[in-house]
């Protein structure tokens, strides 16, 4: 019969989603750079804010409305095991991106920590380099001179037992989900989603507590960047899991079929494993010998 469907695929209809993410991504890093040139006089005062707020309001609307879309054709069953299949290659792809993307930070920080550059504490937050002068060697140390570090077993230490406690608690809620149990994956869920704000929460205060500014010197500049960007997919991570309790409630998933809580649990464990490494590199090692706030 002709038009009739005898394959295991899934053949996309014509959307325009794409093009609306591809342009807010546009607007978005558009809004990113005038923002960054505002105090240069080149664009209207205050134009970077309605640019750079367009963007992102075009992005949020491209993920409610896609990701809308994926699911109604999960929940259609259009998502055969082929599919299926294919968005697991997709999703381990993603994540291997993303483990070259804190490899990247991982990289720097021990070409810092490894090959520090001579710097000293000229005032309050202000750094200089050294390189060339007098007793140059002797001020080339990792933290510099003059910093004082977070404690490895205060805040550190209980964000990551928050973590590991949360892939614990999204296992349990996998666990629950194969066996048919839907009270047990919404209670895992919640318990997975308030350890998620909890790590963020503390996170946040952390970072209003800490000695050391944004930028100045390597140490806290490295820092921010790979703390700030784990922080983030942690966001992400738990914004992922809510959508996931959201779909409890409303019957989604089976034990057989069941592809976006995996990926949300992956992506979750993901952003636990990086935790751990971020904890021993930046936290202990990173700091071990200096003088801690």
């Amino acid at each position: 019969m002709a038009g009739a469907k005898n394959h295991d695929y899934h053949i996309l209809d014509p959307d325009i989603w794409p093009f609306v993410g591809s342009m807010s991504a546009l607007t978005f890093t558009t809004g990113m750079v005038m923002f960054m040139h505002a105090d240069e006089g080149a664009f209207p005062e205050g134009l970077w804010r309605i640019v750079l707020g367009l963007g992102i309001a075009g992005l949020i609307a491209t993920f409610f409305g896609w990701f809308s879309k994926i699911v109604n054709e999960a929940q259609r069953g259009d998502h055969t095991p082929v599919v299926q299949l294919h968005m697991r290659y997709g999703m381990i792809l993603f994540i291997a991106s993303e483990v070259m993307f804190f490899v990247g930070w991982f990289w720097s920080w021990f070409d810092f920590a490894l090959f520090p550059a001579p710097i000293e504490m000229v005032d309050e937050g202000l750094w200089q380099s050294v390189v060339g002068q007098e007793g140059a060697a002797m001020l080339a140390n990792f933290p510099p001179d003059g910093i004082e570090v977070l404690d490895a077993f205060d805040l550190p230490l209980l964000n990551t037992l928050i973590l590991l406690c949360s892939g614990t608690t999204v296992t349990w809620a996998h666990h629950c989900l194969i066996n048919g149990d839907r009270d047990g994956l919404k209670k895992g869920l919640w318990l997975t989603v308030g350890l998620g704000v909890l790590f963020s929460a503390i996170q946040a205060y952390e970072y209003a507590a800490a000695p050391f500014g944004f930028g100045g010197n390597n140490y806290s500049s490295a820092f921010y960047m790979a703390t700030g960007f784990h922080g983030f997919h942690v966001l992400i991570g738990t914004i992922f899991l809510i959508v996931c309790l959201r779909r409890a409630y409303l019957g989604h998933f089976t034990p057989r079929q069941h592809f976006g809580f995996e990926a949300a649990a992956w992506y979750w464990h993901f952003v636990d494993v990086v935790w751990l490494f971020l904890f021993v590199t930046v936290y202990v090692w990173g700091g071990w010998g200096a003088e801690v706030h």
